[in-house]
C-alpha cells in the first residue's frame, strides 16, 4: 500500500519500492497557483461547540485487543488516540476525542447457532440467560477502552444494537422479519436494566466515565438478514425505551446521558420517508406537544444523531440534504446534531474513489478527500458538533476502516481466523485526514464563520472548503482546508490579529501524514491540490 506504514510479525518495518519507468528524466511541471483569494474569519460569529471526533470499536477490536501482540496493539492505539508529537512536531496519531464502545447481545457465545456467519461481526454479552453477569468478557474491547482512557480520550459513548439474545423474540441477535423491536413481550424493562447495569459496572471496573449511551441503531432498517446484530424499532418503541432508561439512570445516580437517533440516513430525521413510524424523528421526539416527546426527561442529551449514508453524492444532494436537516433542527431551540457513523456505501464512480464504490480498500488520498468533503459539510451546513467514522479497524477488502488489517499476502478477507491472532496493521490517508480535524479541533472549541469571496457550497465541494475553530481559553485558532481539486490554491487571510501574523500548517497528502510545516505568513497561505491542511495559530 503506497505511503502506508505497516507492522510485520517480527516488528515495525517500512517498505520502499523504486521503479524505473524511462531512461529519460521527467521533470514535473511547477505548481500552478490561480490568483490569490481573500478570506477572513469572524471570531464573533460563533456556531456550534465541538463535542468530539470519534470512531467505534465494533467489532474488530475484540480480536485485535485480545489476541494480537502487545507492540502492535499499542501502535494501533497510538495511531487512533495519541495526542503526542514526535521530535519534529509531527503528530504520532490522530487524537480521537470520542470512543464508541459496543455493548453486544451474545451472538459470540452462540457461535454458528447465532446464524451470523462471520465471527468478527458477533459480540459477547455480559449477561447470561440465568441472570448472572460476567464482567471479564469483552477482553479485547476493554483493552482498547483502557488504551483510549490512558491516551487522554475525553468522551466515551456506549452503544447497543440489540437486546441480549435470551430476551429477543427469535433468540437471535438480529431481528425477525417484522419491522419492530426484537424483544419478547414485557421484557423491555429488563433490557433497560441490562444497559444501565453495564454502564455502572464498566465505569467502576475500567475507570472510564461513559458520558453517553446510545440505545438504538439504524432503527429504520430490516435486520433480519443475519449479517450482524441489529433490530428495527418504531418511534413509539424508542420513546418508551428511552423513558425506561432515563428513569433507571436517574435512580442509579448516573450522569450518563442518552443520545437518540442513529438514523440509518439523515432524511429519517427531518421528513416523512416511508409513511411508516420510523421517520420525522426530530418532531416526534423533540416537539413538546408530541406524545412521543422525550424533551423533558432527565439524563437525555439534547441532541439528534444520524448517519450520513446515502446522502453524500452527488455534491448538490450532499448540500441540499444538509440544508433541509439544518432547517428542521433550527425549529427546536438548543437542539444539537451529531453525525455518529459513516463509511462509504455510495457508488460515485472512479473519478471520485478507486473502484467507484466502497468495495476494495484504498489507503490513499482519493478516498480520504471524498470523506473529507462529507465531514466539512456536516460541520458547516448542519453544525454537527460531533463527527464519527464507523469502525476503527477492518480486515475486509472494503473502504470501512481507519486502520486496515491483513496477512501481508492480499488486501484483506473475512474468512474464519483471518488475522485473528496476528497480522499486518496499516494506517490510511483516511485516518490521517480525520486527524486534521480530531487532533486539533478539541471538545469545547467553537466553530466560527469563514468569509469567502464567492460562497457556494456546491462549487466549494469541487474545489476548496475551509472551516475555522477557536479555543477561547488558549487563544488557539484552527483552520481546516480541504482541497479536492487538481490546482494548488493560495489565500490571504485578512483582518485576523495573530501572534507574529503566522500560522503553522499540518498537511495530509499522498506524501505527508499530518506533517508539520514551517510557519507561514497569513498572506501566504497555500493549500496544495489533493490535500487537507490544518493551519494553527495563536490569537493576540
Amino acid at each position: 500500500m503506497r505511503n502506508s506504514k505497516y507492522l510485520q510479525i517480527l516488528g515495525i518495518c517500512t517498505l520502499f519500492s523504486v521503479t524505473a519507468c524511462s531512461s529519460k528524466l521527467e521533470i514535473p511541471e511547477p505548481p500552478v497557483y490561480n490568483k490569490v483569494r481573500n478570506i477572513s474569519v469572524d471570531l464573533n460569529q460563533e456556531m456550534q461547540t465541538i463535542d468530539g471526533f470519534g470512531a467505534s470499536d465494533a467489532w474488530r477490536c475484540q480480536m485485535v485487543g485480545k489476541y494480537w501482540p502487545e507492540e502492535k496493539r499499542n501502535q494501533i492505539a497510538d495511531w487512533l488516540f495519541s495526542q503526542e508529537v514526535d521530535e519534529n512536531g509531527n503528530p504520532k496519531g490522530i487524537g480521537l476525542s470520542m470512543w464508541r464502545f459496543y455493548i453486544g447481545a451474545g451472538s459470540t457465545e452462540q457461535g454458528l447457532d447465532s446464524d451470523i456467519a462471520d465471527e468478527w461481526r458477533r459480540s459477547e454479552c455480559f449477561l447470561s440467560a440465568d441472570g448472572t453477569y460476567n464482567w471479564n468478557k469483552y477482553e479485547g474491547q476493554r483493552w482498547f477502552l483502557k488504551a483510549a482512557r490512558d491516551r487522554g480520550v475525553e468522551r466515551f459513548l456506549a452503544f447497543n444494537l440489540s437486546a441480549p439474545v435470551h430476551m429477543s423474540i427469535n433468540g437471535k441477535g438480529f431481528s425477525i422479519k417484522e419491522k419492530r423491536m426484537n424483544i419478547k413481550a414485557g421484557m423491555m424493562p429488563d433490557y433497560a436494566d441490562f444497559l444501565v447495569e453495564c454502564i455502572d459496572n464498566l465505569q467502576k471496573k475500567e475507570g472510564v466515565k461513559f458520558d453517553y449511551l446510545s440505545p438504538v441503531n439504524e432503527p429504520q432498517w430490516d435486520w433480519s438478514k443475519g449479517s450482524q446484530e441489529g433490530t428495527p424499532a418504531t418511534n413509539e418503541e424508542i420513546s418508551q425505551f428511552v423513558k425506561l432508561l432515563s428513569e433507571r439512570l436517574s435512580k442509579r445516580g448516573l450522569a450518563t446521558k442518552i443520545t437518540l437517533g442513529e438514523a440509518g440516513s439523515i432524511q429519517y430525521l427531518y421528513k416523512n420517508v416511508d409513511n411508516e413510524n420510523f421517520d420525522n424523528q426530530i418532531d416526534d421526539f423533540w416537539n413538546p406537544s408530541s406524545p412521543l416527546s422525550i424533551a423533558s426527561l432527565p439524563n437525555v442529551e439534547r441532541v439528534m444523531t444520524g448517519h450520513s449514508y446515502w446522502t453524500v453524492w452527488p455534491v448538490k444532494d450532499l448540500v441540499s440534504h444538509r440544508k433541509a436537516l439544518n432547517d428542521k433542527i433550527k425549529e427546536h431551540s438548543g437542539l444539537k446534531y451529531w453525525q455518529t457513523e459513516y463509511s462509504i456505501l455510495e457508488s460515485p464512480g472512479e473519478s471520485e474513489i478507486p473502484n467507484g464504490n466502497g468495495n476494495k480498500r484504498d489507503l490513499g488520498m482519493q478516498t480520504a478527500l471524498f470523506v473529507a468533503r462529507t465531514i466539512h459539510n456536516d460541520l458547516t451546513l448542519v453544525n454537527a458538533s460531533s463527527w464519527s467514522w464507523w469502525t476503527a479497524l477492518t480486515r475486509a477488502d472494503y473502504k470501512d476502516g481507519l486502520v486496515y488489517l491483513d496477512d501481508g499476502t492480499n488486501n484483506g478477507s473475512q474468512v474464519t481466523d483471518y488475522c485473528k491472532k496476528d497480522g499486518f496493521a496499516r494506517d490510511s490517508k483516511l485516518m490521517w485526514m480525520l486527524g486534521n480535524y480530531s487532533f486539533f479541533v478539541r471538545p469545547g472549541m467553537k466553530r466560527v464563520a469563514v468569509i469567502t469571496e464567492n460562497p457556494d457550497p456546491e462549487k466549494e465541494g469541487k474545489d476548496v472548503m475551509i472551516s475555522a475553530y477557536k479555543d477561547g481559553s488558549s487563544k488557539k485558532i484552527v483552520l481546516v482546508a480541504v482541497n479536492v481539486g487538481s490546482v494548488n490554491r493560495k489565500y490571504n487571510l485578512q483582518d485576523l490579529k495573530l501572534k507574529n501574523q503566522t500560522l503553522t500548517p499540518y498537511t495530509t497528502s499522498e506524501t505527508s501524514n499530518l506533517g508539520k510545516g514551517t510557519a507561514i505568513k497569513t498572506n501566504e497561505i497555500v493549500v496544495p491540490a489533493k490535500s487537507v491542511v490544518t493551519f494553527v495559530g495563536e490569537l493576540e
